[in-house]
């Protein structure tokens, strides 16, 4: 597929994705607009496992950190998006910034479960600090984001603010990939001890990697936190986490969509499918991962190469 191909297809989604608000009922657009919102956590997952090569099991707690920054801010100081949105990319930094300078010190399996644990960590916070956080209850009726004094209360208006969103999100993150930063962690990715022999400072560029991957993803929360109202410990712990590997892996690693394409399915068996099947949604979605692992190691974003 040529680039100019590849334009011309990431063009075409946007106009569907866009348009897809206007022909759907509330409870769709909603869907639509959560299935945005996993997708660009998973894509800022898959900056660390596709293309650093960190497999992380915590990335939940930098999405929930975001989501209650931004829940807060919008109960207790102003309702602006730009606010609400700034105040979560800041606290997924920080909160990443803090984990990753411990986490990519490890690697392979103490890596794995270092993250793990400064997640459970992170999400054992939320429950105790009360006073900020709601302890076990979480932070709810939280108002919906505000742009220039109008709120974003109806559905519609909603999915075009987290498309919006999302794309700047995505975009920022493919620019990311494709600069001379991208390189160098994908060069970590393949070989480490020759990237540190040639000079470079791995610990810094990995952190930073991870520093970036918690930002966006805290900004996804806050985008979650506007959609849901509510936010609770548990959006940082490992069923959150679990989910966006998940999506990660099925969708397919150091892929341009795949991590998207993922988050869907994910969403759609989960969320969507799981209530009509008596809650077994995460059996279904258990089968469908083990499927794609055996079948299609590559995700389901390599398929074109397997067809061709």
């Amino acid at each position: 597929m040529t680039a100019r191909t590849r334009r011309a297809a990431v063009l075409a989604a946007l106009v569907v994705l866009a348009a897809a608000p206007l022909v759907l009922n509330d409870y769709r657009s909603a869907t639509l607009a959560r299935m945005l919102v996993f997708a660009l956590t998973a894509a800022s997952l898959d900056l660390l496992v596709g293309v650093t090569g960190l497999p992380s099991l915590g990335h939940g707690a930098y999405f929930g950190a975001g989501a209650y920054a931004a829940g807060w801010v919008a109960l207790h100081v102003t309702h602006s998006a730009p606010v609400t949105l700034a105040a979560a990319l800041a606290m997924g930094a920080v909160v990443a910034v803090v984990a990753g300078s411990v986490a990519v010190r490890a690697r392979g399996v103490f890596f794995l479960m270092l993250t793990l644990s400064l997640g459970e960590i992170v999400e054992q916070l939320a429950q105790s600090w009360s006073s900020v956080t709601g302890g076990s209850d979480g932070l709810y009726g939280i108002p919906p984001p505000e742009i220039a004094g109008i709120a974003l209360a109806d559905t519609r208006s909603f999915a075009w603010y987290v498309l919006a969103v999302f794309v700047v999100g995505m975009a920022a993150l493919r620019c990311i990939v494709g600069s001379p930063l991208g390189a160098t962690l994908r060069g970590i990715r393949d070989n480490e001890a020759r990237m540190r022999a040639l000079g470079y400072r791995t610990y810094h560029y990995k952190l930073a990697a991870f520093v970036i991957a918690g930002a966006i993803a805290g900004l996804a929360g806050a985008l979650f936190a506007g959609l849901q109202r509510v936010v609770s410990p548990g959006d940082l712990g490992f069923g959150s986490s679990g989910a966006m590997l998940m999506a990660v892996i099925i969708g397919g690693e150091a892929t341009a969509w795949g991590p998207c394409l993922g988050a869907a399915i994910v969403v759609e068996l989960r969320d969507v499918l799981g209530p009509s099947l008596g809650g077994h949604g995460n059996l279904l979605l258990g089968a469908v991962f083990v499927a794609v692992v055996f079948a299609l190691p590559g995700g389901l974003a390599r398929l074109r190469r397997v067809a061709g």
